[in-house]
């Protein structure tokens, strides 16, 4: 059965080859006789996965030693609090940016464990472009400020950051890996797997080490960034299979060129599809041009009472995934590093089939 194309915004799809090569490792790993999930994550096998992932994740992202990475449960959710309670303190102040859904998730979390500074927002604009860098309003002696650089939801995007003297977090969920980040200008930088990495449990964190070593009193051992470095991301067990299905995916990307060859397909898949959009009367996407992301793309149809008709005919298609989130109604494709390009040519032509017939 030929496999079909998942524009779903996460678990997403992995890439093809990383999913054959884990099925044939799936009963007997390296010649062990086990499966990789059947091993200690304190084996020397399973230690030896886990640094060679490390290692090929700092590669792609160039992540200097004056970084720890980290590998956590929880996503990006448990992340909302974790940052806080490891940079901020009760009765100080971190700065936020409000660009949409998930931001607005990071500082409600934030809201329980400091105060909370919202130095910019688009949200009076119903979220149709990224506030600016330079229109930041940062408040006195902030701990950090915290931005979401690629709003799933919405999808709209800030593709580039200058430093600050500020410390820069950012929620790099969906937008890790799709193109070159330099690591430099943030102090951390978190995410979940489940879109551009790996299978869903697995959170990742690339914190300058400076940072560690003050997380407030109330912070559960388990959410202690610092502890999580002392112990190699070990203090507990791992999502052992999530973790080993990474390494996977990082040596993909660095079989094909790594961050920067993948960039340009998915430019290139972004491209193709907004441009069959903007020259449609029959869909339409509201966010500003510039700040636009390049792995979700919301669309909506000219006859919203067609939106039914489009997901069933696409779903029989091969086409599968595409409702756009609750909040915001309309379509959206999420056309991550693992959609190969020929996903996004057959929604195209989908697309155009489906406006001729409905129009």
């Amino acid at each position: 059965m030929p496999r079909k194309y998942n524009f779903g915004a996460g678990p997403a799809t992995m890439p093809e080859a990383v999913l054959k090569e884990v099925q044939d490792e799936l009963l007997d790993w390296n010649g062990l006789g086990l499966s990789v999930m059947e091993i200690s994550h304190r084996s020397p096998e399973f230690i030896e996965i886990a640094k060679q992932a490390e290692q090929d994740f700092r590669d792609l992202l160039s992540i200097s030693e004056d970084f720890a990475v980290l590998f956590t449960h929880g996503g990006a959710t448990m992340q909302n609090a974790m940052v806080p309670l490891n940079l901020a303190t009760q009765d100080g102040n971190a700065d936020y940016v409000n660009s949409g859904h998930w931001a607005k998730r990071s500082i409600k979390e934030a809201q329980r464990y400091t105060n909370v500074n919202i130095a910019a927002s688009s949200e009076e604009e119903e979220f149709r472009f990224f506030p600016k860098q330079e229109s930041w309003k940062l408040s006195e002696n902030s701990s950090y400020v915290h931005y979401t650089p690629n709003e799933t939801i919405g999808g709209l995007c800030l593709r580039s950051i200058e430093h600050s003297e500020v410390p820069i977090v950012a929620d790099y969920s969906s937008g890790i890996l799709s193109e070159p980040l330099d690591v430099s200008k943030f102090s951390l930088i978190y995410g979940g797997a489940q879109k551009n990495i790996g299978p869903s449990g697995l959170g990742f964190v690339i914190i300058k080490k400076d940072l560690l070593g003050n997380p407030q009193p109330i912070t559960p051992n388990l959410l202690n960034y610092t502890l999580i470095h002392e112990g190699e991301s070990m203090s507990n067990t791992p999502p052992t299979f999530a973790w080993y299905v990474a390494g996977k995916v990082f040596k993909w990307l660095k079989s094909l060129g790594g961050v920067e060859e993948i960039a340009k397909i998915n430019i290139r898949k972004a491209d193709k599809l907004y441009s069959y959009i903007d020259g449609s009367n029959f869909y339409r996407n509201n966010i500003n041009t510039e700040d636009r992301s390049i792995m979700n793309v919301p669309f909506l149809l000219a006859n919203e009472d067609l939106n039914d008709k489009f997901l069933e005919q696409s779903k029989e298609a091969g086409l599968l995934a595409l409702k756009g989130h609750r909040s915001v109604g309309g379509m959206r494709a999420s056309i991550y590093n693992g959609l190969p390009e020929e996903g996004v040519d057959a929604l195209v032509d989908f697309m155009e089939v489906f406006s001729k017939e409905n129009s």
